[in-house]
């Protein structure tokens, strides 16, 4: 049996979505550009998926724009934010448990003398609100917090996030913009940009998160938002990110996103039940973790740490039983498993190295979670038993 549980990383494209690209690729290659009627072809597919990447976030149609990834939609923000607003402020509000798309923009930003504070969280990756209320001032341009965390699903509450920034801004007659990586967000809870994720101006997404193509991702930006572009040259993208759309990538992105809205709640729920599942199996039947999840998380994600044990054996154990699990987060620039989001939980380096990462997608079934649980106390009772459980 091979048990695919690596979905925070990249999920499996929708065969649907392949079709979609596939026929892209062979009968309507054309440029969006081009005035010809294949051109005018493309144009109108690109058209149709931006509607539909607007719709399901709740935004318009001209507050959407595509670009390559999550990645470079964070890029574009903390850069674009930086240099259009650089008169009014330099300083910059994140989190210490945020993607390395985020951290290294901001790090970089830090030597050019701009001001950035790292918001702490507690021991389940809860984002210290206090600390955010204290850090905010007349100085602050942009403040940028995850929706959900890659590595442990902890939800963020940009509600409160957005109330308290709008608030500041109507006591101080400032102009505090607020960003939300919302990659691990997208397709795992609600985020509609008129109810959930009331107040926030920036939002990044991606395709290969909720089975659509990789090297494809969305930015949303409010409208009246004056943003520098990140990425200049032929104008595409209504100036907002040039160089020659990837329809193919656009028109697959789309499809994805429409299946996801078409039933958003039973894919959620069908996540939800494979991770309490797995969860209550883990807690039941194996002594000496730690859930570093919270209960209330998103339905895709749950970090535990095997306590004596090492994450990197347990995940390459679990491989040769053809269960793909992850010891954190793929993009992260640090491949020694030393989770920067894990040590700033204040979890001890045991714990951290314990730690696993399960993810979940709409085809995880009951049979795999009971192959996977199996497969896991197994693997964890024989690492112990050679005499490292100390």
């Amino acid at each position: 049996m091979q048990v695919y549980l690596d979905n925070s990383a990249t999920t499996r494209q929708y065969d649907q979505v392949t079709d979609t690209m596939i026929e892209m690729m062979r009968e309507s290659y054309g440029n969006p550009s081009s005035l010809h009627l294949m051109g005018v072809e493309a144009e109108k597919k690109v058209r149709a998926s931006r509607k539909i990447f607007a719709s399901a976030i709740g935004a318009s149609e001209d507050e959407v724009y595509f670009t390559s990834g999550g990645t470079e939609s964070d890029n574009t923000v903390l850069n674009g934010v930086a240099e259009s607003r650089k008169r009014y402020g330099k300083k910059i509000i994140t989190t210490k448990v945020e993607h390395p798309a985020i951290l290294e923009p901001a790090r970089r930003l830090e030597s050019m003398g701009y001001t950035v504070e790292y918001i702490g969280v507690d021991k389940q990756c809860r984002l210290n609100m206090e600390q955010l209320a204290s850090a905010i001032d007349d100085d602050t341009v942009l403040i940028s917090i995850m929706g959900v965390n890659n590595e442990t699903g902890t939800i963020m509450p940009m509600k409160e996030i957005a109330a308290l920034k709008d608030r500041y801004n109507k006591e101080h007659k400032t102009d505090i913009l607020l960003h939300s990586d919302a990659v691990q967000a997208f397709g795992k809870i609600p985020m509609n940009l008129k109810s959930d994720f009331r107040g926030v101006d920036f939002l990044s997404v991606s395709g290969h998160k909720i089975h659509g193509p990789k090297g494809i991702g969305g930015l949303y930006v409010r409208k009246g938002i004056n943003l520098t572009p990140f990425m200049i040259g032929g104008g595409q993208e209504r100036h907002m990110r040039s160089g020659t759309e990837n329809t193919p990538g656009i028109v697959g992105f789309g499809k994805a996103m429409e299946l996801m809205q078409g039933d958003f709640a039973g894919r959620t729920e069908k996540m939800a039940a494979a991770r309490n599942f797995l969860l209550e199996g883990i807690k039941s039947e194996i002594r000496d973790v730690i859930i570093n999840s919270p209960e209330d998380g998103a339905p895709s994600v749950l970090n535990v740490s095997f306590l004596g044990t090492r994450g990197e054996v347990l995940l390459h154990t679990l491989e040769t039983d053809g269960i793909y699990v992850s010891t954190g987060s793929a993009c992260s620039s640090n491949k020694k498993g030393q989770s920067h989001v894990l040590e700033a939980m204040g979890l001890k380096f045991k714990e951290i190295e314990g730690a696993i990462r399960f993810s979940f997608s709409e085809f995880n079934t009951m049979e795999e979670m009971e192959y996977t649980l199996e497969k896991v106390k197994a693997a964890v009772a024989r690492f112990r038993k050679l005499g490292s459980f100390r």
